[in-house]
């Protein structure tokens, strides 16, 4: 059998899961770049707010920007997997904690259908947009900072509002649908290593909405929010091993095992435009200034 909500209940007592009511999960987060590293540190940081709080507004809608790697295998678990954490105790022993995410409710392949994607970004129940697409996904100019409007992917989405390439076309053009439709702003939360990342990310989407509509611009810089953040979790490379003795340990099949080390920091500057999950509840640390912490 395979990890699913119907298997849920044959898992060992020692396995945690989703003790909330999944069903009733609002998609509360588009997340771009659904890999390794966010399962393993922003989608379990909400699972674990989910618990503290309560607060079911927070599902996570997962988007894979370029290969469906990611759907094929936890869509079939319903969003479904498992996060093993490895650490050693103090005699040396090996120990693994394994505990089932259930905080992504959606998976989306944006080249497959890019429109899906645009209308979760501009769902009036979306309040933070995050993204995970490494440093080759900001598309700025290495000198400058400036955003490479001669990039392919950029100047493919300028010209292409329906049907965007990038992460920071997909945010644009789901913005100005937001802005069209008369809905909140949103919170841009960046969770790549990148120099002051919530800045960054503000300064491309701000040049990225000059070029498309002055309104637009006008209202992401008055409106919108992109804190700071900084995190740090060891996310680690499972052998065929590794997962095998998952599979052992739950009595089911599961395609998405993630493994990563259990020390997890993570300050963000706490300003958001429309809420946030109770992730302090999940160890991360809220902070007025956040520049310092983020320099690489």
């Amino acid at each position: 059998m395979r990890l699913h909500p119907s298997t849920l209940a044959c898992l060992p007592s020692d396995v945690a899961r989703p003790r909330y009511d999944r069903e009733a999960l609002r998609p509360g987060i588009v997340h771009l770049g659904l890999g390794s590293f966010a399962r393993a540190h922003l989608a379990a940081a909400t699972e674990a707010a989910l618990h503290a709080s309560g607060d079911l507004r927070w599902g996570i809608v997962g988007v894979s920007l370029r290969t469906s790697d990611t759907r094929d295998a936890l869509a079939p678990q319903a969003g479904l997997y498992t996060l093993a954490l490895r650490e050693r105790a103090g005699d040396g022993t090996p120990h693994e904690t394994l505990r089932v995410i259930g905080a992504v409710t959606q998976l989306l392949v944006a080249p497959e259908d890019p429109a899906a994607v645009l209308a979760k970004i501009a769902c009036s129940d979306t309040r933070i947009v995050s993204l995970s697409v490494t440093e080759q996904g900001y598309h700025r100019d290495s000198a400058s900072g400036a955003l490479r409007t001669d990039d392919a992917d950029i100047a493919h989405d300028l010209a292409h509002p329906t049907t965007p390439r990038s992460a920071l076309g997909f945010i644009v053009h789901g913005l100005r649908r937001r802005l069209q439709r008369g809905l909140r702003p949103l919170s841009l939360l960046s969770c790549d290593r990148v120099p002051d990342n919530g800045r960054t990310l503000r300064r491309l989407v701000l040049e990225f909405a000059e070029h498309v509509d002055p309104a637009l611009h006008a209202w992401i810089l008055a409106s919108c929010t992109f804190p700071n953040s900084m995190l740090n979790r060891v996310v680690l490379r499972g052998s065929d091993a590794d997962r095998t003795r998952v599979r052992e340990r739950l009595g089911l099949e599961d395609s998405g095992t993630v493994f990563a080390e259990p020390l997890v920091d993570w300050a963000i500057e706490d300003r958001f435009a429309a809420g946030r999950p109770a992730w302090d509840e999940a160890g991360a640390r809220f902070v007025e200034q956040a520049e310092a912490l983020v320099r690489v």
